[in-house]
């Protein structure tokens, strides 16, 4: 022994040191998903009519004539005669669309939940049918939610909880949402019929939620306008006329370029452009209601770094998309150069929401992700896990910084295709892998990437200016189906994006 333990033995104590207490929250979730992000089930015709785990079903859906007929809202349903058409649970496989790309599904999401949890009866899945309005879903959500809250706190599990947490706090509601489910959520807690149901809140979490509309949606409302269009395009233009959901996603910032002047869409031009007018004037409405609304305890993930579509012209009724946005001074005017001409900013986003329309206030979480991914991607499902258990957020490890992805969302079986990643010095240390989604053992290959110019790639709009130099990769799949492009740097979160191979030829008649 010693001379110092001799000198300063150490201490005994009357008790023994309990085991380390489970870091847990007490509180009730509640997860949300985005547009295209539940099973629904037609009740008259005894089926699944969005998000089977098939991938032939999904071919068949957007390529044969009536494969979204079921989809489309009837006039009983425009007028609120429902009940025809049940969401069912979250999707719990990937599913595809134009435009909007990959649905990833959400079991990833909620398990990383459950485990920040103290009991599973702790979280509530909340499907929806994702083509109604979003206040019609809202009023939903928060007799949901407010029911949630009621019987978890009758629930052994909570007071067990509570033993372990700050002050031993009643457990409270925490949201978590993906893309339109933000939206779904702040009219549920602003808007909604339960006025205690902010208080009873805890905190709210989205992912890629496109607070002030996405300019994809005008490009959804308006595809093929005046132009051949695949037929995939034709069929998802066709559904998005009919449904209040997607018309509540259309933009609202001033986004319509007109030269000199720049300013916000208004109902006579989504109806020029291909939408619904009255639609259109009821989304208008809703997004009054809830102009200046925020959130309890909000934190925004927000997807950086990847292409995307941040305004347009009119023109002749078609669409020309922009990968730029517009800023307005605190008095609201348009910040103009010396020529009066309006500044342009190209502040990318996740690929389908741009960033400046993801979060009510300029506190984020940014993350070098796809819309899609936002809530599968590692990097997320860690600061959902961060926002759970109430730790000092300092924010979860981030992408690559800069680095995006660009694939297309429809490709044709037994063709070459290009992988685009901007953002990246070179392509050492990138890995680029195609794999077949739900077939086991089916397809997989690896895409070599090298460098080219952005001139010489045909690519001057899209991964780069003329003359810079891109990384590029060049895919072929032999067959009709969903495939899974992953580009890994190296840093433990990926990007990944969702392809469909199957026909690319003009669409017909339905």
């Amino acid at each position: 022994m010693s001379p110092a333990s001799q000198q300063y033995p150490a201490p005994q104590r009357p008790y023994h040191l309990p085991g380390l207490s489970p870091n847990t929250t007490q509180d009730a979730v509640v997860v949300v998903p985005g547009i295209m992000g539940s099973e629904l089930y037609d009740a008259e015709r005894d089926a699944v009519v969005w998000g089977l785990a098939d991938a032939g079903w999904l071919l068949r859906a957007w390529t044969t004539p009536g494969g979204l007929r079921p989809l489309h809202l009837t006039p009983d349903e425009r007028e609120g005669r429902l009940g025809r058409i049940r969401a069912r649970r979250l999707l719990a496989t990937p599913a595809w669309s134009p435009v909007l790309r990959g649905v990833e599904p959400y079991t990833d999401l909620v398990a990383t939940v459950t485990r920040s949890v103290a009991d599973p009866a702790a979280v509530l899945e909340f499907p929806y049918d994702w083509r109604l309005p979003v206040a019609v879903n809202a009023r939903l959500l928060a007799a949901a939610a407010r029911a949630h809250l009621e019987q978890w706190r009758a629930h052994p599990a909570h007071a067990a909880a509570r033993r372990h947490r700050v002050d031993e706090r009643e457990g409270r509601l925490v949201f978590v949402a993906h893309s339109m489910g933000g939206l779904l959520t702040l009219a549920a807690l602003t808007d909604g019929p339960d006025g205690d149901l902010a208080a009873d809140t805890r905190g709210v979490l989205t992912l890629g939620t496109p607070f002030h509309g996405s300019a994809a949606a005008a490009l959804i409302l308006n595809t093929g306008r005046g132009t051949p269009v695949p037929l995939p395009h034709g069929r998802l233009r066709d559904l998005a006329t009919t449904l209040p959901g997607l018309h509540d996603l259309l933009p609202t910032f001033p986004c319509l370029d007109e030269g000199l002047d720049v300013r916000a869409l208004t109902p006579v031009d989504v109806a020029d452009l291909g939408g619904d007018k009255d639609l259109a004037e009821q989304s208008r409405a809703f997004h009054e209601r809830l102009r200046g609304r925020t959130l309890p305890g909000h934190r925004a993930v927000v997807g950086i770094s990847q292409r995307t579509v941040q305004s347009l012209a009119l023109r002749q009724g078609v669409v020309v998309p922009f990968e730029h946005c517009y800023r307005q001074h605190s008095d609201g005017e348009l910040m103009r150069d010396a020529d009066g001409v309006p500044r342009r900013f190209d502040v990318a986003g996740d690929g389908t929401v741009h960033k400046e329309s993801a979060s009510l206030t300029r506190v984020t979480v940014p993350l070098a992700l796809q819309h899609g991914a936002l809530a599968k991607g590692q990097a997320a499902l860690d600061a959902v896990t961060s926002f759970l258990e109430e730790d000092e957020h300092l924010g979860p490890p981030q992408a690559a910084a800069g680095l995006g992805l660009r694939v297309p969302d429809l490709v044709a079986p037994g063709t070459p295709w290009a992988v685009r990643v901007h953002g990246a010095d070179g392509p050492a240390g990138l890995e680029c892998t195609v794999e077949e989604v739900g077939a086991p053992g089916g397809f997989r290959a690896r895409a070599a990437l090298y460098a080219e110019y952005a001139e010489e790639a045909g690519d001057a709009g899209g991964a780069g200016e003329w003359g810079d130099e891109v990384v590029t990769g060049r895919v072929t799949v032999p067959s009709p189906g969903l495939y899974r492009v992953t580009l890994d740097s190296g840093d433990d979160t990926p990007l990944t994006q969702l392809v469909l191979a199957g026909p690319t030829g003009p669409e017909g008649g339905d």
